[in-house]
């Protein structure tokens, strides 16, 4: 009996390990050749169309969309949750959906490094993923605000947001102990010359994962709605060139903080800071997508947890400018 061909063993490896179910051990075995020798012929047979894979497109979600996001933007992660399909977006679900996607990331990060620090910004997203982490224990987790507080009604204060993470999980939550805008730039000097600053945010500014929200400048951004700015202040910082912020931190559509009065007041850790870690942006409404996409274009974002219905529009902007 003359020893099989290249292609036939090609076909024979093919068929125990795809066919029959064996892994590549067992199909070494059975053919009496070495592992690696196997793994070379599965290769071969993909290579030369002996073996075609067949997926079931309807069930890949948007995980074309999510590549297309995370190649254009140099990111390592992309998580979508699924389109609504809602005319506006659905903006209200659409946060809760992300904030829930966020808390499933985060609790895999704490059970990988359960001694994380972890800077948090502010914002819906945030709190909704704060309430999402009820039971995720990591006790040798430190939460750490990435930004000063908004005045003390607001909803969604960061104060609020790391009470919430460091109650859920049994770990430590840090504050940064001054407001969210200084009064001057001068105040804002002097505030951080104090140590009880200085000591929390170079915590902040190493933090190991910092998780943060993006807003709009718009009528019904936020911060206008908390009062921490006016409508003079969204119309000058328009005519500056700001798209979004980002814990205050206001940038233009290449997500560079733009030259405007409120930035040299805001008490914050800044983009360059958000670049040097493992920054996680939370996106979710419509309405974010420009914002969003400018502050991608910083560099200061690794990952991206963003509504379906955004990413599709986000992904084909991508797409439409490669072409």
């Amino acid at each position: 009996m003359t020893d099989p061909t290249e292609a036939e063993l090609m076909t024979r490896a093919a068929w125990l390990y795809h066919v029959a179910g064996l892994n590549q051990e067992e199909t070494a075995r059975r053919l009496g050749l070495t592992r690696a020798r196997v793994n070379r012929l599965l290769q071969q047979a993909r290579d030369h169309g002996v073996v075609s894979i067949s997926i079931n497109d309807r069930d890949l979600g948007l995980l074309a969309e999510e590549e297309t996001i995370r190649t254009r933007f140099g990111l390592e992660f992309c998580i979508t949750t699924p389109a609504l399909g809602l005319p506006d977006g659905g903006s209200d679900t659409a946060l809760r959906m992300v904030g829930v996607a966020g808390a499933r990331w985060l609790r895999d990060r704490l059970a990988a490094t359960p001694d994380a620090v972890v800077g948090v910004g502010w914002g819906r997203t945030l709190a909704h993923l704060a309430r999402q982490m009820t039971g995720a224990k990591a006790p040798g987790a430190r939460f750490i605000s990435l930004m000063g507080s908004l005045t003390a009604n607001a909803a969604f204060n960061p104060f609020d947001v790391v009470q919430t993470l460091a109650q859920a999980t049994g770990g430590a939550g840090y504050f940064l102990p001054v407001p969210f805008i200084a009064n001057s730039a001068a105040d804002r000097r002097m505030l951080l010359d104090q140590q009880a600053v200085a000591a929390p945010l170079a915590l902040a500014r190493r933090a190991d994962v910092a998780l943060i929200s993006v807003g709009e400048l718009d009528d019904g951004a936020i911060l206008r709605r908390a009062g921490m700015i006016g409508l003079e202040d969204l119309a000058s910082l328009r005519r500056a060139g700001a798209v979004g912020d980002t814990n205050g931190i206001f940038f233009d559509a290449a997500g560079l903080p733009v030259d405007h009065p409120l930035n040299r007041r805001t008490l914050a850790v800044g983009l360059a800071d958000l670049a040097a870690t493992e920054t996680v942006l939370l996106s979710g409404g419509l309405g974010k997508i420009p914002a969003t996409r400018a502050l991608l274009a910083s560099g200061a974002v690794r990952g991206l947890v963003i509504d379906g219905d955004s990413a599709i529009i986000l992904a084909a902007g991508c797409a439409a400018k490669a072409g």
